[in-house]
């Protein structure tokens, strides 16, 4: 680039600094070739900035294959001069999923673990959120794509659940869900 351009090499990375250009480092993206895109997008966006009066929008979602691990001893705790520190071996206690519904206005995050990762485990954790948020409300679901959510048992479930109104993301755009933005420790 230096050659190019006809400076040092120091003045490029000194430029590429300034402005937060790392060319080493590379991402990936797929364009989603949803036909709906544009439609979803607003759709979801729009729930976002203008969420209808007296409802709910919560981004719901899974994680798959978390390790459960405790640590093998107790952390000793914060004090002057230390931070809190933890030991480095740990307890395996095998994987579980994590169902979670991200209330997008309070932050506030609804979860249910589970075995495994079926419509069976999606029908139950619709239910925690209907128990969970007040019987008053309307409750926009923001979600991705996946198998379980489509299920006919699941599709079925809504019609007995008026208040609940689905919205999915576009193919390959999960990005658009809140929930996928969920670091886990």
């Amino acid at each position: 680039m230096a050659a190019a351009v006809g400076i040092s090499d120091s003045s490029v990375l000194r430029i590429w600094h300034a402005n937060g250009l790392k060319p080493h480092r590379t991402g990936t993206f797929k364009v989603s070739n949803d036909k709906h895109f544009a439609e979803k997008l607003n759709a979801i966006v729009g729930l976002y900035l203008n969420p209808p009066e007296h409802a709910i929008v919560l981004c719901v979602d899974e994680k798959s294959q978390i390790q459960a691990l405790d640590r093998a001893q107790p952390c000793l705790p914060l004090k002057r001069g230390r931070a809190q520190t933890t030991t480095r071996n740990y307890k395996r206690y095998g994987t579980t999923t994590l169902f979670a519904a991200l209330n997008v206005a309070s932050g506030k995050v609804i979860s249910l673990c589970q075995q495994r990762h079926r419509h069976q485990e999606w029908l139950k954790f619709l239910r925690l959120i209907d128990v969970a948020t007040p019987a008053d409300k309307q409750v926009y679901l923001i979600a991705d794509n996946c198998a379980a959510h489509k299920h006919a048992k699941v599709q079925r479930w809504p019609k007995s659940h008026p208040r609940f109104h689905a919205h999915f993301t576009p193919t390959s755009s999960s990005w658009l869900n809140m929930a996928e933005r969920f670091v886990i420790d």
